[in-house]
């Protein structure tokens, strides 16, 4: 089994908390890839997910966005947790930045090889931590939300981009997707954006069926997009793995 552990971090007066997977055997510096996960808080699929890029060689860093021990529970709960985040983004890329900060503290992780991947919301959070000028080489959005923040200013994007989205994601309009591949080229980034027919939001996750909200786990999606992020991974960081 991979080696886990819990490490304690900060942004500014909030106390937050990650989960690290090493890859076994680890003997020297490793790529990281932080996981930033969706809406409800840093969760067991959060978890699962830093353990499976682990299990690909790299560290696994399930990063923490609403603090310590804070989850949802209720859909209600759930936005009240995300939404101050969507209504400010300067807030959620200083709270990402501060998770790339703590990964990069790490001693087993190589810093120039630094990722990140998300899913529903957290897909937004790393396309924004993307959007910030990060020092990283890939991000990857897992269904997420794609809209560009209004309050923030445009700076350079250097990192590479993959967008795996459902065509019929009710959360992310076709037109909205247009919109984040123009924004995407205007910024002159290196993006790519895979789109899976039939799929609705969540398409990732095996506990999503609920067909009124528009969340539905799709189990070829799910598999199509992980080979799509391998590939991606193996293209940014090189071939040594």
């Amino acid at each position: 089994m991979s080696p886990i552990f819990t490490i304690e971090y900060q942004d500014q007066d909030t106390l937050l908390e990650a989960h690290c997977v090493l890859p076994d055997n680890l003997t020297r510096t490793a790529p990281a890839v932080m996981v930033a996960h969706d809406w409800s808080g840093k969760n067991a699929f959060a978890i699962q997910k830093a353990t499976q890029l682990a299990e690909l060689g790299y560290i696994g860093f399930a990063l923490d966005m609403y603090g310590k021990g804070k989850l949802g529970k209720t859909n209600e709960e759930k936005m009240s947790l995300m939404q101050p985040f969507m209504q400010n983004r300067t807030m959620l890329q200083t709270r990402m930045q501060a998770a790339l900060t703590a990964a990069k503290q790490l001693p087993q992780v190589d810093c120039a090889k630094m990722g990140v991947i998300g899913f529903c919301f957290g897909g937004l959070c790393a396309l924004d931590l993307a959007r910030s000028g990060a020092d990283i080489l890939g991000a990857v959005s897992f269904h997420g939300l794609l809209h560009a923040p209004e309050t923030t200013h445009p700076r350079p994007i250097h990192a590479k981009i993959l967008a795996l989205h459902g065509y019929d994601d009710p959360m992310t309009k076709p037109q909205q997707v247009i919109d984040f591949g123009n924004e995407m080229t205007r910024a002159n980034a290196n993006w790519q954006l895979d789109m899976y027919g039939h799929t609705l939001h969540a398409f990732t996750n095996p506990e999503a069926h609920d067909t009124t909200f528009g969340t539905v786990y799709n189990q070829q999606a799910d598999h199509r997009s992980w080979i799509a992020m391998k590939a991606f991974f193996r293209e940014v960081f090189g071939n040594e793995l």
